[in-house]
């Protein structure tokens, strides 16, 4: 009998996906855990296991399409099955848009009177030969620089109306060529180019709607929430990581694989939030879940976003071991691989710029946690010490934002102290 595939929620926050790739067409047969399509839900590209067995008798949401959870992705049954049945739920699927443009009375109006409009309106060039374009077209060419012999017509008989001219690219303005050794000024629209420039081009670009991905949609949302929710503070203080830095090279002195910065920071962390656990506690409205365990996630940049891997249990883990499991989340990350498990439940998150560059800065809370560390370069910087000489030591600014609905300032101070003391001799994080 034929049922309906519909659309699983594939992550504890997803309220709709859209289908990246279909595994099997119609007609192929299908059984249970086999994979179905690929979905891109708002934290990664996830495999859709089957729960159907039988025919794939017809794909209803295609490749691109957004579904959301609960919606009929496709029907399946016994091949050769009636599924007119389903008519009615193929009518009620979002209708693909985007392909369309509206047509405008205005527009339908042009095509029918172009060749009356053709003798009694002029816009101050003629058409090149060979090319068919109503009035308005031409006007319009005219005004935003476009090459009407590189444009398309989608109007009767090839003929370039208005829409073809606004989805059109401009074409370059201002391009001369001045000859090497010329010793006379060459004038480009308003500007003069002076004897030596070889060349002056200048390209009018255009606006780019980008669509809003499931992912960056689910960001905004939660991290909003976060930011207008809970009261935020910020705590910042300058590091001198000099022993931290010499730690990790003699870590790395007889090692292929070298061991990350980030783990150091991860399990320096832990340590500071078993001394300080209210930091890692999470606000539930009556409640306040104070963790008994440090699961600690990286906030790892997408192209189309960012997530938060985890590394579980730093408590008890080496900062080997936890540099071995954040570079297989990493990489899973960065292909869009992770699992639900493998990005969700973190107790706190750490933030790392400074590889970009950045000195400093504060980042949002990330839900359901309480504060987050944002961590900035590491740089040579100049500092008086106790004689009052003036040395160069490894400086690195970190910031802790805060939750204040948990973190009262003494608190989040008591942890950051705690941070500094381990980040500037790690051993102590041993005792």
């Amino acid at each position: 009998m034929a049922e309906e595939v519909v659309m699983l929620a594939l992550s504890p926050t997803m309220e709709s996906g859209t289908i990246v790739k279909w595994h099997k067409k119609e007609g192929d047969s299908i059984e249970t855990g086999q994979i179905l399509c690929e979905v891109e839900t708002d934290k990664a590209t996830m495999e859709y296991e089957s729960v159907n067995e039988g025919t794939l008798l017809k794909i209803m949401v295609k490749e691109g399409e957004e579904a959301s959870v609960g919606q009929t992705i496709a029907i399946a049954g016994e091949e050769g099955e009636d599924i007119s049945a389903f008519a009615d739920k193929s009518a009620e699927q979002p209708a693909d848009l985007s392909a369309e443009e509206p047509v405008e009375v205005a527009e339908v109006k042009e095509e029918i009177s172009e060749e009356k409009k053709e003798e009694t309106v002029s816009v101050g060039e003629k058409l090149p030969k060979g090319v068919k374009a109503s009035p308005l077209a031409r006007k319009l060419a005219l005004e935003k620089s476009v090459d009407l012999k590189a444009v398309t017509g989608s109007g009767p008989g090839g003929r370039i109306i208005r829409k073809d001219i606004e989805t059109a690219r401009a074409k370059p303005e201002g391009f001369v060529t001045v000859p090497e050794g010329t010793t006379k000024a060459v004038s480009v629209g308003t500007a003069t180019v002076s004897a030596g420039i070889v060349r002056v081009q200048a390209q009018k670009t255009e606006d780019e709607e980008i669509p809003v991905s499931q992912k960056r949609r689910v960001i905004a949302q939660r991290l909003s929430e976060s930011k207008f929710t809970a009261p935020h503070y910020y705590l910042t203080t300058v590091v001198a990581v000099d022993d931290l830095v010499m730690a990790r090279k003699q870590l790395n002195k007889k090692r292929e694989d070298k061991i990350s910065l980030n783990a150091f920071l991860i399990k320096l962390t832990a340590e500071a939030l078993r001394r300080n656990p209210m930091v890692n506690s999470s606000f539930r409205g009556d409640t306040i879940i104070k963790f008994g365990r440090a699961d600690i996630a990286l906030a790892v940049a997408q192209p189309d976003g960012l997530i938060t891997p985890v590394v579980r249990d730093c408590w008890n883990r080496g900062i080997i071991d936890i540099d071995e499991e954040l570079k297989s989340l990493i990489e899973k990350a960065l292909s869009n691989k992770l699992k639900p498990v493998e990005y969700s439940d973190s107790t706190f998150t750490i933030s790392n710029l400074g590889s970009f560059g950045i000195h400093e800065f504060t980042a949002i809370v990330n839900p359901p946690n309480s504060a987050i560390l944002a961590v900035g370069e590491i740089k040579r910087e100049p500092v008086a010490d106790e004689d009052d000489t003036v040395v160069f030591k490894s400086n690195m600014h970190i910031t802790l934002s805060c939750d204040h609905r948990v973190v009262d300032g003494a608190i989040g101070a008591r942890f950051l102290k705690d941070l500094k003391e381990f980040m500037e001799s790690p051993i102590k994080a041993l005792y």
